[in-house]
């Protein structure tokens, strides 16, 4: 029993760890950072649950117990929106992935102590617990009769499950830039959750084929096939560093490589920005002593990530998120973008936006609104869009259009 409570604890520590690390990362992407750790915190829950079933602490385990309840109920629908999200590109949540929040919503309804309810027996509970396993309860621990643990969430979990696995086999038709190294993430992790979810429910296969069930051996399992699956990322530095500690996302990766590629390209000119074969160091701010030829370079990379990725569509955009995009800090994308691009980075971007607008109005305009093609090439609100408009062609939208139609139909006249 001891050792048990030892490998529980050690399992309980790293995905606390994990979980936390995650949820702070300034790295990657925020949202599926938030999903994952969010997965991973409510395994923690359930597994320290399991600490309390054991050691008999019936007021802890309660507070506990109906705490991480409704993180249990949500836990699946984390996983999917991260391996969804994953597969997208996909960096916030849309208004329909909150639907996928209802079974949580319920389970926070079904744990509220509601006045005048029934007193549950928590040592009973626990017993039970600690006896069969957490889809084996049989005594009511809130509003909803017992089934809503041990059949409701079987279900939630077999049904999510199988959507995640769709999403991964049909990658090609979904995402079909996704590279090697992120599909064998993805197909380590969903087998890995796969492999818990099922042992979970297990005990549910055995008490019904009447077989005897052993709930410490269920927990001595999946703690240690955990461990071992720590042990295997710890031999895969690009999945240990690049997804459960620092939180590198895809996107980032191929930048990387795409940096070191052009650099190992890059040829040093011999004219006037050269003395004695020595890059000249621009001195105009000592904080942002940048060569010549990497100002270049940075240059390229972000007007490459601004107009090949179209990351100006996303109305949040800040320069740290451009600054992650392509590795470098924010600082020296700041220096590039005032010295060498001649424009703030709130006009850099509203410059693709208008674009963007320009080339979809002619094909849109019949069907929509000049604000809701404004909103679809990344403007936040109505007032933006005008001002970057009129910053950009010195005319608002109906006057420049209206200048366009006339010049043209001069030209016609000119040519008839």
């Amino acid at each position: 029993m001891q050792l048990l409570n030892i490998l529980v604890s050690i399992t309980c520590f790293f995905l606390l760890l994990f979980s936390l690390n995650l949820f702070f990362a300034k790295s990657g992407i925020r949202r599926q950072n938030i999903l994952l750790s969010l997965v991973f915190f409510a395994r923690f829950g359930q597994i320290f649950t399991a600490i309390l079933m054991n050691s008999g602490q019936t007021n802890a385990l309660r507070l506990f117990f109906q705490g991480f309840t409704p993180l249990y109920f949500a836990a699946p629908a984390f996983f999917y929106l991260y391996i969804s999200g994953f597969l997208r590109r996909e960096h916030q949540l849309k208004k329909w992935d909150w639907l996928h929040f209802i079974p949580a919503l319920v389970a926070i309804i079904h744990v509220i102590p509601w006045p005048g309810g029934a007193d549950f027996n928590w040592k009973a509970i626990g017993n039970q617990l600690g006896e069969n396993g957490y889809l084996s309860l049989q005594l009511r621990s809130g509003l909803f009769p017992a089934y809503f643990h041990n059949l409701f969430r079987p279900i939630l979990i077999i049904v999510y499950m199988f959507l995640c696995w769709r999403a991964v086999l049909t990658t090609k038709r979904h995402s079909p830039d996704l590279e090697k190294e992120e599909k064998d993430w993805l197909l380590f992790l969903l087998s890995a959750a796969t492999f818990f979810q099922m042992a979970g429910l297990l005990p549910l296969l055995f008490r019904s084929m009447q077989i005897p069930l052993y709930n410490h051996f269920f927990i001595a399992l999946n703690c240690s096939v955990l461990l071992l699956i720590l042990i295997y990322a710890l031999h895969r530095p690009r999945i240990f560093y690049g997804y459960l500690l620092i939180a590198i996302n895809g996107e980032q990766r191929k930048t990387e490589s795409k940096t070191d590629s052009i650099l190992d390209q890059a040829i040093v000119v011999q004219n006037d920005d050269t003395v004695d074969g020595k890059q000249i160091m621009l001195h105009s701010n000592r904080k942002n002593n940048i060569p010549l030829q990497q100002i270049s370079l940075y240059s390229v990379l972000m007007k490459d990530a601004l107009e090949n990725e179209q990351l100006y569509l996303n109305s949040q955009l800040q320069i740290i998120d451009v600054a992650n995009k392509i590795n470098i800090p924010v600082h020296h994308c700041s220096f590039v973008l005032n010295k060498h691009i001649g424009k703030n980075f709130r006009d850099w971007i509203n410059g693709y936006r208008v674009s963007h607008f320009l080339l979809h109005y002619p094909l849109q305009s019949e069907k929509m609104t000049i604000e809701a093609i404004a909103q679809e090439s990344g403007f936040k609100n109505k007032a933006t869009f005008y001002n970057a408009f009129k910053k950009e062609k010195g005319l608002m939208p109906k006057a420049y259009f209206q200048k366009k139609a006339l010049e043209k139909d001069m030209e016609g006249d000119l040519l008839a």
